[in-house]
């Protein structure tokens, strides 16, 4: 086998209508591509015996005598080239190139052994080298080449990347992961560019990952202090999607280190980050397992609740006994770790209680509890008095609830808590139909800090403005925000009713669209997907140039991707959104869903 090294150099010319007078090595070159040897080798010697140091002539002679065949004439600009720089590598390597192609593999590899000896820890010439190696097929000398440069310069890191690549492609991913680790710890970007170069080193070979799998482990086990390793490996399962793999895993090597839970709970984080809610509870679980003297234990065990709170938020089919359940757990929890009542986790416990369990009263004194705990931050205790106001709503006592928001507000006049339990008041003022009151903070809000908040203040102010009508005649929305309390304290069938009372009393009232909109809300509530689709499409088909517009299409995008889980119809309704709505607020969250669907889109 013969292979070619040439020069950057073209060998074509330009045409034009007057041919410029070739140059005597164009004029080889084009004797070479016509398989005019003979011509080609007499000026390639003339250029050549004019300056041994001409590189360019020099690597197209040799070329050119290889395809010819003519290895004697080979051998012997080669031996002049080693005898003009002697102890210079590169000849050596072109010799061995020569007795490949003789078939005499043995003194070729004798040739590369000489050549790898005179390395000199030039950088240059050791990629050089490298890459030439590399070119010719012989990855192992490749190998030899950085790794006696590396030596040479006394730095083990220098060339980790390509000697990893070269490891990894000879089959020996244990050395290639071993660099890469080692390198990355101490080079910038750490092992975060660690990881990318593993993840390009095993493409798609299942046999390579096998292999890194088992290299690690052996790492692992070599050094188990070594925290880059265990990371690596948990890494490595997850972007293969093997959860259960990398758990079995972090519990082997929790255990041999006697971490009492800390790598587990690192893991657990992770999983629960990545929506692998089934993986992270049993991640805490093995914790909580083995007893309240572990010192992970109570971390475990609230954040394995965190955890439940999480699945349940996004677990669409859960049961009246799953709740229950987790009720308990919450408080046998909050029973035995009482100072838990000034974290998250009592929130959270309140969360199910008043929003998932239909229990708004227990909800209120759990907050209560948690907003008398002495240890209770003040901006924690401002979170939990938002909370309350909301379940007084829920549980009917709407003017405790403006009295809760307003203490929320005086303590928290410049945070976004207070700009928050403004907007709160605000929509209490305009479920109570105080239009004129909730337009009064709506105004200011419209102006907060938060871009939420400024965005919810918008569209209630809208929602007033376009629907008071000419006439001062505020009964169709009066109706209709008390529609939208109804719907908040979870009396679904009584805000129907009330909606299809201002449907047939007010055919042609411009609230339509805002009904067909809370229609959609309350069908998606109920997991009736069909129906809530076909709501917001009434208001795309006959409101579509209005505000609620992108809306809509916004929200159908959320149903076929969130909950029917049809990516192409997801994605339709995004791309739509930005076609047709190229101003809207959700423009921006639009783009991030289609890259997240990693679907071809025919937008830029």
């Amino acid at each position: 086998m013969v292979v070619l090294l040439y020069s950057s150099d073209g060998y074509c010319q330009g045409m034009g209508a007057v041919q410029e007078e070739k140059t005597p090595l164009q004029q080889a070159r084009e004797y070479a591509m016509k398989s005019l040897y003979d011509k080609a080798d007499s000026i390639f010697q003339q250029l050549y015996e004019q300056n041994r140091m001409d590189v360019t002539v020099y690597n197209d002679y040799l070329n050119t005598l290889l395809i010819a065949k003519k290895y004697k004439d080979a051998e012997k600009l080669v031996d002049d080239q080693k005898s003009y720089r002697p102890r210079y590598p590169l000849p050596y390597i072109d010799m061995g190139r020569i007795l490949i192609a003789e078939g005499k593999e043995k003194k070729a590899n004798d040739q590369f052994d000489i050549a790898i000896q005179y390395i000199n820890g030039d950088d240059m010439l050791t990629q050089q080298m490298g890459n030439t190696f590399l070119h010719i097929g012989k990855d192992e000398y490749a190998i030899k080449t950085y790794e006696r440069g590396k030596d040479l310069l006394g730095n083990p890191y220098v060339y980790s990347s390509p000697l990893a690549k070269l490891y990894a492609k000879t089959g020996n991913m244990e050395k290639a992961i071993s660099i890469l680790v080692e390198a990355g710890n101490l080079q910038f970007g750490g092992v975060d560019n660690t990881k990318a170069t593993v993840l390009e080193l095993l493409g798609t070979d299942p046999k390579k990952l096998q292999l890194t799998q088992k290299a690690l482990i052996k790492k692992i086990n070599e050094q188990p202090e070594n925290i880059s390793y265990i990371d690596l490996l948990t890494w490595l399962y997850i972007q293969k999607n093997d959860w259960d793999g990398a758990l079995l895993q972090i519990e082997a090597l929790d255990e041999r280190n006697k971490e009492d839970g800390r790598k587990l709970l690192d893991f657990g984080r992770t999983a629960t980050k990545e929506k692998q809610y089934d993986i992270a509870i049993k991640a805490y679980t093995e914790i909580t397992d083995k007893g309240k003297q572990s010192t992970s234990y109570t971390l475990a065990a609230s954040e394995r609740l965190a955890t439940e709170i999480q699945k349940l938020e996004n677990n669409y089919n859960y049961k009246p006994d799953d709740i229950a359940n987790l009720a308990k757990e919450y408080e046998s929890f909050l029973t035995d770790f009482p100072n838990y009542y000034g974290t998250e986790t009592v929130r959270d416990y309140a969360t199910l209680e008043a929003q998932y369990n239909n229990a708004p009263k227990k909800g209120i004194d759990i907050l209560l509890k948690a907003i008398n705990t002495p240890i209770a931050r003040r901006d924690f205790i401002g979170q939990c008095k938002l909370q309350l106001g909301d379940y007084y709503i829920l549980n009917g006592q709407v003017w405790d609830a403006s009295l809760t928001y307003s203490q929320v507000d005086k303590e928290f006049k410049q945070d976004v808590l207070g700009e928050d339990a403004r907007f709160r008041n605000a929509k209490i003022y305009y479920y109570e139909g105080d239009f004129e009151m909730a337009q009064g903070e709506l105004t200011v809000l419209k102006a907060s800090t938060s871009e939420l908040i400024a965005n919810d203040a918008l569209d209630l102010s809208v929602l007033i403005t376009e629907n008071i009508g000419t006439d001062s005649n505020y009964v169709p929305l009066k109706r209709f925000a008390y529609a939208d309390l109804l719907i908040f304290q979870n009396k679904d069938k009584e805000a129907e009713t009330l909606l299809d009372s201002i449907a047939n009393a007010y055919p042609k009232h411009p609230l339509k669209d805002d009904i067909l909109m809370l229609r959609a809300k309350l069908a998606e509530k109920h997991r009736e997907y069909d129906n809530a689709i076909a709501y917001l499409k009434q208001v795309y088909e006959q409101f579509g140039k209005d505000v609620l517009g992108d809306d809509a299409v916004f929200k159908l995008a959320g149903i076929y991707e969130k909950y029917l889980h049809d990516n192409a119809q997801a994605k339709h309704y995004y791309e739509q959104l930005i076609i047709e709505y190229p101003g809207s607020t959700y423009v921006q969250e639009a783009r991030k869903k289609l890259q997240q669907l990693n679907l071809p889109t025919v937008l830029p």
